[in-house]
């Protein structure tokens, strides 16, 4: 029985650490963005969305 544990070498986790945390940072910041512009457009960004969730429906349908 061989033990297949521990293969990774420590600078691959570290690469995939650094990674998650990319793009846990690139995350925040569209949050921060997509905030701002749901602040801009106050109660029509109810509509945007809903104009978005129709277009995909749309196209998801080959209606578009």
């Amino acid at each position: 029985m061989s033990d297949t544990r521990g293969e990774l070498e420590v600078e691959t986790l570290l690469k995939i650490v650094l990674g998650l945390i990319a793009v846990l940072l690139v995350l925040e910041v569209l949050e921060a963005i997509i905030g701002s512009i749901a602040g801009l457009l106050g109660p029509f960004f109810i509509l945007v969305q809903l104009a978005i969730a129709v277009l995909i429906v749309l196209w998801l349908l080959d209606q578009l």
